[in-house]
């Protein structure tokens, strides 16, 4: 039987290594779209499409079998989880046009100015703590993942107004996400039942957005025969099912649970490290070599997790410490 001590540790314990290993899982799906948009071409909304889809194919089966009661929701929370499924389908479609608009490195710096975003956010909506500490972990998580993405180029910063403003408004969507996940624990969602009504409203909104004219949402399916794009290429099928069915449900799920033990802005600064794993993957799966810079900016995104774990665990043992003089 743990002590309450022991338990406020494991439970801070568990939502790190849960967060970090969302991460990681996360940082694959780059792998799958870029091998994806680059073999086949399929426009971006249709792939972020199919994903959804193959999210609630992997999902309701699997659900419906191991635990059924995950599947039913409340009356009440359908509008709230309408309007999270409306955010997660705003997000895909801005990093779509972000990376396209900006570059996959400067998309990437611009997307976790979330850290900051959710930090602010958190403190006003859902009364998170907000201290020089967790703003150390910010600037050296954004600085740290600027380093790994070799945005520091000359060359990456020459964007349009455009771009710099949608690959802001990308970053505050993924602040809005994650907010709403945390907002969701604490309404009592499960974070499996919230995932997959989710994913299910935001298929129902790229489906939407995907069948607006070309001058309205570029990167969408123009004729009902785009939404097959893929056709009988099975083997790019294969690899869309794959994407949706391990990362993505992994990564995203395992994101929520990790929202349930932490305050979302740790959540989304622990996922900053997602381009150190990516920078890893490519060194072990495509050959790709880190180089002095990345490695230095892996070490600052991990010293920010870092110094934010220990400090959080001094702030535990403080509260006990007084708990127990009184």
């Amino acid at each position: 039987m743990l002590t309450p001590e022991e338990h406020a540790r494991a439970h801070l314990t568990h939502g790190y290594t849960i967060a970090l290993i969302s991460a990681a899982f996360l940082s694959t799906t780059a792998i799958f779209i870029r091998y994806l948009t680059v073999t086949y071409a399929i426009p971006p909304l249709v792939l972020a499409f199919w994903r959804d889809v193959f999210v609630i194919v992997t999902l309701l089966p699997v659900l419906g079998w191991l635990r059924p009661v995950l599947l039913r929701v409340e009356r009440r929370h359908i509008p709230y989880l309408a309007a999270y499924g409306l955010v997660l389908s705003l997000f895909n479609i801005l990093w779509t046009f972000s990376v396209a608009l900006n570059g996959a490195a400067v998309a990437t710096v611009l997307c976790y100015c979330s850290a900051a975003f959710t930090a602010l956010l958190g403190r006003w909506l859902l009364k998170e703590r907000l201290d020089g500490v967790k703003w150390l972990a910010i600037v050296l998580s954004l600085a740290g993942c600027a380093l790994v993405s070799g945005v520091f180029a000359r060359s990456a910063w020459r964007i349009s107004a455009t771009g710099l403003l949608v690959g802001v408004f990308t970053g505050l969507s993924f602040a809005v996400y994650s907010l709403m996940g945390r907002s969701a624990a604490q309404r009592g969602l499960n974070p499996w039942t919230t995932l997959c009504y989710t994913f299910g409203f935001a298929t129902l909104f790229l489906l939407g957005f995907n069948v607006l004219p070309e001058t309205v949402m570029p990167g969408g399916a123009n004729t009902l025969s785009d939404f097959f794009w893929l056709g009988d290429a099975w083997a790019g099928w294969g690899v869309l099912f794959l994407l949706a069915a391990g990362p993505t449900v992994a990564g995203f799920g395992l994101y929520n649970v990790s929202l349930g033990y932490l305050p979302s802005s740790v959540v989304n600064l622990i996922a900053t490290s997602e381009p150190v794993f990516t920078a890893i993957s490519a060194y072990f799966l495509l050959g790709e070599r880190l180089n002095g810079t990345q490695i230095t900016g892996s070490l600052m995104i991990l010293s920010g997790v870092v110094a934010l774990r220990l400090y959080d665990g001094w702030l535990e043992n403080r509260a006990r410490l007084a708990l127990a003089q009184k």
